[in-house]
């Protein structure tokens, strides 16, 4: 199962990438993990990224590839892998179907999570946090008392990024740099859309019905 997970900024994503992983046995792939792994290993692309970022730069599509491909030899990934915040544009997901085409290999599916910008931004606009990380949210979540944890009494604060404002701006970016995906995508065949709107079990049941599916169909 070689898979990409797509949705914007508060769709669920890491919910199901949770599972996903689990229940297909494969490991999830996310950039910044990466990165953070070659930079610890001093590896060639690992110290030349390092370079590129302490000088306050972004690292280019070529390392971020490099990183992909070194990662897709790593024995663990013989059963597959699941993409998780890359590509995040069209050079860069040309670029991975050029790899992968190297390598003998092709995507099994694109999952992307759909849910409205209006809903996006109430449900991370609505979140609560306190300072040892007990997470509550004013419509879906409330604590007992308002602004106050219900586990140890500390005050409960909204994230600045949280900030609704922040949250349309973080959609814009989506939107702008990574929602061309999935016409991309589209257009390959190889594009799953899944509701976000309906609860975290449903969605799961929903991709895990086509997961299956499409892995008997690549078996057959």
């Amino acid at each position: 199962m070689r898979l990409i997970l797509l949705g914007p900024p508060g769709a669920g994503k890491g919910t199901q990438a949770a599972f996903i992983t689990e229940a297909f046995g494969i490991p999830q792939i996310s950039t910044g993990d990466m990165l953070r792994a070659a930079v610890k290993a001093q590896t060639p692309l690992g110290i030349e990224a390092k370079k590129i970022m302490d000088g306050g730069g972004l690292v280019s599509d070529d390392i971020i590839i490099g990183l992909v491909r070194d990662r897709l030899q790593q024995p663990d990934c013989k059963r597959g892998y699941l993409f998780d915040g890359f590509p995040r544009t069209i050079p860069q997901a040309e670029a991975l179907d050029r790899s992968l085409e190297a390598m003998g290999r092709r995507l099994t599916a694109v999952l992307l999570i759909e849910v409205p910008d209006d809903v996006l931004v109430q449900r991370i606009s609505g979140r609560r946090i306190c300072t040892d990380g007990h997470v509550y949210h004013v419509d879906f979540n409330p604590p007992e008392q308002d602004d106050v944890c219900d586990v140890d009494g500390n005050a409960l604060e909204q994230r600045p990024d949280d900030a609704p404002e922040k949250v349309k701006r973080r959609l814009e970016v989506y939107h702008e740099q990574t929602a061309p995906l999935e016409d991309y995508y589209d257009d390959l065949g190889v594009l799953q859309r899944f509701d976000g709107t309906r609860s975290p079990d449903e969605v799961r049941e929903h991709i895990s019905a086509t997961l299956s599916t499409l892995r008997l169909e690549e078996s057959a």
